[in-house]
């Protein structure tokens, strides 16, 4: 299959709430994305996407042969980080393990650094996501610490990993 990373369409709501609608993905995700996930909230989701300021948000969808499986999005950050910017994604489950993620992560990545002036991206997976640091292990990222205590999800106090690729 080939993957790619596209811009969002409207069109794309369908099968992006038939993916969130997964709480092995959720589980991985920070909090804050509705449960059951909506066409409506993946209409809303995407309509943010398009309207974002374009110097700030880099958020597409990744495909493989043209059919949505997943997400991701580089974020640019402010004042004396403003040429830093964080990186989360995620994959249908049915795509976990293929290269996709992998593939993603390294198209999102030369996207942000040949069209802007960001020089570092990281990104934050739990820890106990090892599948995620794997992505970004093999898309060249370095990990560069752990972030003990770092967050609660589902209830427990989590550790996070901290990933970071500079230009």
């Amino acid at each position: 299959m080939n993957c790619k990373i596209r811009e969002w369409k409207i069109t794309d709501k369908e099968s992006l709430a038939l993916l969130l609608n997964n709480k092995k993905i959720l589980d991985n995700l920070r909090d804050g994305i509705p449960w059951p996930y909506t066409q409506k909230d993946a209409e809303d989701f995407i309509a943010a996407m398009l309207a974002a300021d374009k110097t700030k948000t880099f958020a597409f969808a990744i495909t493989a042969d043209e059919e949505v499986i997943g997400s991701i999005g580089v974020f640019r950050g402010e004042n004396i980080h403003c040429r830093t910017a964080e990186m989360g994604y995620y994959l249908g489950e049915a795509y976990w393990g293929k290269g996709f993620g992998t593939s993603a992560v390294r198209q999102i990545c030369t996207y942000v650094f040949e069209n802007t002036d960001i020089i570092r991206i990281f990104a934050e997976p739990f820890a106990f996501n090892t599948a995620s640091c794997r992505v970004l292990e093999k898309a060249g990222f370095q990990m560069e610490g752990i972030l003990r205590s770092n967050a609660v999800k589902n209830g427990a106090v989590q550790d996070m990993k901290m990933y970071a690729l500079v230009k």
